[in-house]
């Protein structure tokens, strides 16, 4: 039996295929009132999937047009899950296991240079700070603490790229070797990774001056 199509579904599927569409141009789809239409888009918007732009007219009140943001169209299906594995792996196949890793080992020298083009500071907490900064802006989700020996822990709560890390540890091994080429006067300890099974990435940098 077919699963029946609900409004806000359709209303996605809708913007989907016509961008920046009239409360008018939207009710040629609908049988049911325009108010109940409205409800349906305001809830959407609510859900960040949907966006409202006005605009102005020489005469009279500004009308609006609808359009899906980029969270709407992710809700369609996609490969970007699957398809940088299944390119890593055709690399591999191809090319052997070195390739992939100088990939990565690439993909991790071009982002220790942005790292260090976006530190401003020689002081080891304020370094670590950005770092997290810059890592949350990449949705890693990651709190900083300073322990009572005066050393730092970093948790990461979401890793954005676990589909390649859990295939390709070497990723993970890679952030290690980042991290401790940025805080080259502190030993780097990992204790736990989201891709082992771990809810959390944790890591600890050592404070060289606590630790005398």
């Amino acid at each position: 039996m077919k699963k029946q199509t609900t409004p806000k579904q359709k209303l996605l599927h809708i913007f989907k295929k016509n961008p920046a569409m009239t409360i008018g141009e939207i009710m040629k789809y609908f049988t049911i009132s325009e108010i109940a239409v409205r409800k349906h888009i305001h809830e959407l918007e609510q859900q960040g999937l949907v966006e409202k732009t006005s605009h102005k007219k020489k005469i009279g009140r500004p009308y609006f047009t609808y359009d899906l943001t980029k969270k709407g169209h992710d809700t369609f299906p996609n490969q970007l899950k699957t398809l940088p594995i299944d390119l890593l792996s055709d690399l591999e196949a191809l090319q052997g296991p070195k390739a992939v890793y100088d990939v990565l080992e690439k993909r991790m020298e071009r982002e220790k240079a942005y790292y260090e083009s976006c530190i401003v500071t020689n002081s080891l907490e304020e370094r670590i700070h950005q770092v997290a900064h810059i890592q949350n802006e990449n949705g890693y989700m990651v709190e900083v603490e300073k322990t009572d020996d005066g050393d730092f822990e970093l948790r990461n709560y979401n890793c954005p790229i676990s589909n390649i890390a859990s295939t390709y540890h070497q990723v993970c091994l890679n952030e290690k070797k980042m991290l401790e080429q940025l805080f080259s006067n502190s030993k780097v300890s990992a204790h736990s990774f989201i891709t082992k099974g771990n809810h959390v990435c944790r890591w600890t940098i050592k404070n060289p001056s606590a630790n005398e």
